[in-house]
């Protein structure tokens, strides 16, 4: 399935891209589609990022980044942990979600280069996928809450819509941040 999405997101990039447009995609055929997969309970947004898949990797393997491309504002920059991520490793990030806290994750999945994700204690997995394309990544962000722990907290914080609009931000702040 996640090759499907990926195949229909490269096929829709416009021509132009070496120009460094900014080119927001769905997993679907149509442009602005929900990117929300209830039955999979999969959040899949992507992003055209002119840099390629090691250069986006780096990026996203340091914790330290993650305050610079976040796109929903809650993700402040004390960190505990290794100045690089790999399988296994514990990282800690300062928050705000209406009050500020703090959340330790933990590296579930990692392909140098082509996938990161990880998770805390909620259960739910934040993942990146890189998929090279002519001139530079297709970057795809998902929120993966199949195996979340508490999805009625999910529901009453609009978790779901929130992150689709957060996730978006995130992936256009990241092609800028190689512009």
């Amino acid at each position: 399935m996640r090759c499907s999405l990926v195949a229909v997101a490269v096929n829709s990039l416009p021509v132009r891209l070496r120009s460094l447009d900014i080119v927001t995609t769905s997993p679907s055929d149509h442009p602005g589609a929900p990117a929300h997969d209830s039955q999979r309970k999969l959040v899949s947004v992507s992003q055209f990022v002119p840099a390629t898949p090691a250069q986006i990797f780096d990026v996203l393997a340091k914790p330290s980044m993650h305050s610079v491309i976040d796109g929903s504002g809650s993700v402040r920059g004390k960190l505990v942990g290794p100045d690089r991520l790999s399988l296994g490793a514990k990282f800690g990030m300062s928050m705000y979600l209406v009050l500020p806290y703090r959340i330790t994750n933990t590296v579930v999945e990692f392909e140098e280069s082509k996938r990161i994700g990880w998770r805390h204690f909620g259960g739910h997995v934040w993942r990146y996928l890189l998929e090279p394309v002519e001139g530079g990544t297709l970057v795809t962000e998902q929120f993966d809450y199949s195996t979340n722990r508490a999805n009625w907290f999910l529901k009453a914080m609009k978790a779901i819509k929130n992150n689709e609009v957060a996730m978006r931000k995130t992936l256009l702040n990241l092609a800028k941040h190689f512009e």
